[in-house]
């Protein structure tokens, strides 16, 4: 079966204890980038279907090697959530904008 995705580190062990063959490459950094964005693409789709807290765990996998990557720090991360919720808020209210 042919796949073309990035997947977890430990998904090749895991072919390869079943005695199965796995044919893979390690990324360059831009294949790298443009596969983490497809990833997350791929496991939001997951999520809206399951709703399902593994796949929210996947969404977060996916977001923590995309900061690492990008060079990102959780600090930075929560400052700029901080700053956000103290400018525009957060979603708790349900607020729905029908018209501006």
């Amino acid at each position: 079966m042919k796949y073309n995705k990035l997947v977890r580190d430990k998904i090749i062990e895991r072919i390869e204890t079943k005695g199965e063959k796995a044919i893979f490459h390690i990324a360059d950094e831009g294949e790298y980038w443009q596969k983490l964005k497809e990833k997350l693409r791929e496991e939001v789709e997951e999520f809206l279907e399951a709703e399902n807290i593994e796949e929210l765990v996947d969404i977060v996998e996916v977001i923590d090697a995309i900061m690492t990557h990008k060079g990102f720090s959780k600090e930075a991360l929560m400052t700029e959530q901080k700053r956000k919720e103290e400018e525009r808020g957060k979603f708790e209210h349900r607020i729905i904008l029908d018209e501006s």
